[in-house]
This record gives structure tokens, sequence and C-alpha cells, in this order.
């Protein structure tokens, strides 16, 4: 274990609070309790802080809050209950569900005046099913600002994971467009100047709050198990015994169990053939809950995504690449094993890595995969794809042929349907409509398309001359998000559903709130970024509802 403050205030063994991983929910955790004078350490099995969160969006979806009401947006959180109600297929405890929605903007507004964390609001950022009761067309969503993580984090920020991408905001991108137009010499400036953005950015201002507020912070800290003393959780064991206690409680958001594949096999509804999070995330709260009886829900879920694998690494291992334009865009489908579009392409990352999971049972086999996105040269030419550009040796994981017959053979599909597949969605494409998916009818689905298309609708455009290209689309996941069940301040319950005193979880490590549903852009940092802000103020013996008035309200 590498303690990276020792000038913390407290010095071990013991601390009020042990929080056990450091992403986004993990840190929302330990600022919260330190906010309210409780010692804190967090403990990261990793060289890196951020987990999972640092290389996500950064974004949160939060419902009814105070910056959309500002902006005279009107929504509700009974509209929010019933559209993540229809997302969710109505699964998921009301419980969990109550607490993500009524005290979303309580957490909000904590993290922005107690915590110093700057949100940008994104007013027209559409929910993701657009057809479903209780959606809106924007306001729901908000966004890390740009941070200069090295100038607020000194030699700290070395030890903060990044995803290594140019920092820009999604306001930015709306501006830009496409990534050919992106002003890269400007951004590169950016990132050598130390300015992060999107997780990288959330959390980095995460933990100049921690810092802020005394919280001891350590990597290489693997912890083996939890402690128990008289009936409740006591501290943690770590792998090479150091044992720390917590006076208050230990907080486990530790990240998924993705990583761990025959546990992944075992639980997950459908198989995950790559992901993007940090291969860390193996599972190691849920185990340690497990071992002293709590409850386990959720876990046949996953943040499931398309994703291909371009040799991206992190940590040494293959990540997958999660693809959103490059399937969205006007000019590229998406076709099946047989050749054949199966989807709307533009559709939530959600939605559409389900229709991957498809059984054909008649042949035994998978309906739809191997997937391939394809596209053509006009498409390179405006777009680019991923990181490469036109003009630019082919990449590996491009297939290009300079028909669409040739490109069908090396794909193993069948030539005649991929050509009768293209000319199909050609002629409607020029006109603005996709009468077999429905692509570009929803706001969703434009707002990720190219708002200055030449053809009528920013979601559709033909494929118009070779050579071609395609790039194998896989059943991947930010990470998975069902694990320890706890109820609505985040404390762990036991298989009975009675609360294990001392213990609470939040993040992909436990039951998300929003059980199968993924209602719109930042529903993974939004509900469990409340749950642990929960969960901190009931460890400081703090009233959830915040108030500048009653952050010091109980004695110390």
């Amino acid at each position: 274990m590498r303690i990276l403050n020792p000038q913390s205030r407290q010095p071990l063994p013991g601390y009020d609070v042990v929080v056990v991983g450091s992403g986004a929910g993990a840190l929302t955790t330990a600022a919260t309790a330190a906010k309210a004078g409780r010692s804190v350490i967090v403990l990261e099995k990793s060289e890196l802080l951020g987990g999972t969160s640092a290389v996500s969006g950064g974004m949160l979806w939060v419902v009814d809050n105070h910056h959309a009401r500002e902006a005279g947006i009107e929504d509700s959180k009974q509209a929010g209950r019933e559209y993540v109600q229809a997302v969710a297929r109505g699964r998921g405890r009301a419980e969990l569900l109550d607490a993500a929605l009524d005290y979303g903007d309580a957490m909000l507004r904590f993290a922005e005046t107690e915590l110093g964390v700057k949100f940008i609001f994104l007013d027209n950022f559409p929910d993701y099913r657009q057809d479903l009761p209780g959606a809106v067309s924007g306001g729901r969503t908000v966004e890390p600002e740009l941070f200069n993580f090295r100038e607020a984090l000194g030699k700290l920020a070395a030890h903060v994971r990044t995803d290594g991408r140019h920092p820009y905001t999604m306001q930015e991108y709306e501006d830009w467009g496409a990534f050919t137009k992106f002003p890269w010499e400007e951004l590169t400036a950016r990132q050598d100047a130390g300015v992060a953005a999107k997780g990288h950015a959330l959390v980095s201002m995460l933990l100049k709050a921690c810092l802020d507020n005394g919280v001891t912070l350590a990597v290489e800290a693997s912890v083996a198990g939890l402690e128990t003393s008289e009936g409740r959780v006591s501290g943690v064991r770590l792998q090479d015994g150091t044992r720390i206690e917590a006076a208050h409680g230990v907080m486990l958001g530790t990240g998924g169990f993705e990583w761990d594949k025959p546990l992944a096999d075992s639980l997950l509804a459908s198989r995950l053939y790559t992901m993007c999070s940090p291969p860390t995330n193996t599972g190691d709260g849920l185990k340690m809950a497990q071992r002293i009886g709590a409850m386990t829900r959720g876990t046949r879920e996953a943040w499931w995504a398309p994703m291909s694998v371009t040799g991206m690494l992190r940590d040494g291992e293959p990540v997958g690449s999660l693809l959103r334009f490059e399937r969205q865009g006007p000019g590229s489908i998406m076709v099946n094993r047989h050749g054949q579009r199966f989807a709307n392409e533009a559709q939530n990352y959600n939605d559409l890595a389900r229709v991957l999971q498809s059984w054909d049972s008649p042949n035994n086999q998978t309906l739809n995969t191997p997937a391939h996105v394809v596209f053509d040269e006009s498409y390179l030419q405006r777009y680019g794809i991923l990181d490469h550009r036109a003009g630019k040796p082919t990449p590996d994981y491009l297939v290009q042929a300079d028909t669409l017959e040739e490109l069908a053979v090396k794909i193993g599909v069948p030539a005649g349907n991929l050509a009768a597949t293209v000319e199909r969605f050609n002629q409607h494409a020029v006109r603005g409509e996709d009468p077999d998916f429905g692509r570009g009818s929803s706001a969703y689905d434009r707002y990720w398309g190219d708002a200055g298309n030449q053809w009528p609708n920013p979601s559709l455009g033909p494929l118009q001359y070779g050579p071609y290209y395609a790039m194998e689309v896989l059943n991947g996941a930010f990470g998975t998000c069902g694990g320890i069940g706890t109820d609505g301040r985040g404390q762990v319950l036991d298989v009975d559903g009675i609360p294990i005193e001392g213990l609470y979880a939040a993040g992909n490590t436990a039951e998300s709130a929003y059980s199968a549903g993924y209602p719109g852009a930042g529903a993974t940092l939004g509900p469990l970024m409340t749950l642990a802000y929960l969960a901190g103020r009931a460890i400081a013996g703090q009233p959830s509802e915040y108030s500048a008035q009653n952050l010091s309200a109980v004695a110390l």
C-alpha cells in the first residue's frame, strides 16, 4: 500500500470511514463524509485512481434538476419515474428508484456547492427513448466542465487514470460536429497543459474535494476482506495482512465484475466479448459482501454497448472502442451475419447491443452476430472512422474491398444480400427515410447525426462509391451494473433484507437503481453518485436532503 498524501490528518490503523475503490461513487462518499468532519481513507488496488468513472463520458442524468428549473424547462420526478419504469420494463426496486429520483438534485447541489464540482448543463440532450412516456427532449443531463487537473492536484495528478482522449466537452462536440472538423492542435495544447474533460475531469474534481477535506488516498492497496466485530462491519483486511479499522462504516465502490470472465459468463444474461473498463474490475466488492451474507441483485445486467476491438490497451489488456458516430453518422449501416440490416443503427447503445444478443434457436447460433459496420470512401472522406482518416494506411481492424461483392466475401456474408441491402437503404436514405427500422425518426437519432448533412435527415445518407469498408461489431459493455443489494441510503442488506450494520455500497459493484434500464446520457453516474452521496450523509449522521444550513447540523 502506498499513501499518496501522507500529510493527511489521520494516521493508520483506524478511520471513521474506509472507502474501497476510487471511482466517482467511492470518491463522492469519501468527500461527503469528510466534509462533515469524518476521517476517511480511500483504498485503490491499482496504481491509478478513478476507476471506470475516469474513462467514462462523465455525464450525470438527474431528473428535475435545478439547472433545468432555472432554464424554464418543465420536468417532474413523477415524469422521470414513469419514464424509468418504462425503460426498465417494470423491473427494479422502488426504494432505489425513489432514492435516485428524490435526492438526485440534492446530490448535484451538494457536489457543486460543497465539493466544488462544476458542470455544464446540456439543455438539448434528449433522453434515449423518446417514444416512451415521461421522456424529455433535453434538460436531464449535465457534464463536467473542463478542469486543469495538473494544477489542481499537483503530484497526485500522475496517479489519476485517464483514457488518453483529447479533452473536449459534449457542448463543443455539438458545435464542431464530425471529428474531421475538430481543432486538434488546440485540443493537443489543452492536453499538454493538463486540462481534463469528461470522466477524467469529474474524478479529478472529486479528488480535489477529497484532498481539501483531509481524505487519505492510497493506491496499490488491495483489500482481501471485511472485518466484523459484535455483529457489525468494523474494518477491512488488506492482501498483505494489514487491518484498517472503520469506526462508522465501510463503503464498497470497487466497480463491476466484468473482468472476472468465469463469473461474468455464469451471471450475465449474455456473453460479454469486450469491455472498456479497467481490468481491475473483478468483482472484489461483490465477493467480499457475499462472504458475510449480503444480498445480491440484478447480476444479469451490464451497461451494454456495441464495440469494436481496435488494438487499444488498458493496463496492458485489450479493450473495446465504443461505436457511436461510426454507426450513427449518415452513410454507414450495420449488417448481420446474413448481410442484412437488423436494427436502427442510430438508436442508443444499450438497446442496440441487446439486439446483438439475439439468438437463432432453429439454427442454434447467434441471430445477428458476427455483425459489421459497413461504409464507403465518401463516408471516410467526410468523417473518418475512430482515429483513422482517409489517405492513411488502412488499419488492421478495417476490412477493405473495391466492391460490395468483394467486401461480402471477405467478411463472410452473402454477396447478393449485402448489395441488395445497400441498394434499398440508399433509395430511402436520399429521401431522409428508413421504412425498415425508423432510423432518424427520433430526436435522439438526429442529435447524433450530422446537422450539415446534404441529405434531408441528419442521420441518413447513402453509401456512394468504393472502396468499401467493414468493421466488426461485438457485444460489449462499460461494466456490469448489478451486484450487492442495498437500501435507499446505500446500506448493504443481507439475504433476508436486513441492513448489515457498518457496510455500504454504491456504483457498479451494487444493484442499479434503474435495474435493466438505461434512460439517458449519464444514467450510470447520476444514480450511483446519488446513492453514494446518501451513503456518505448516512455514515456521517446527517440528513439525506442537503441545504447549506444543515451541512453541520450534527455535532461531531
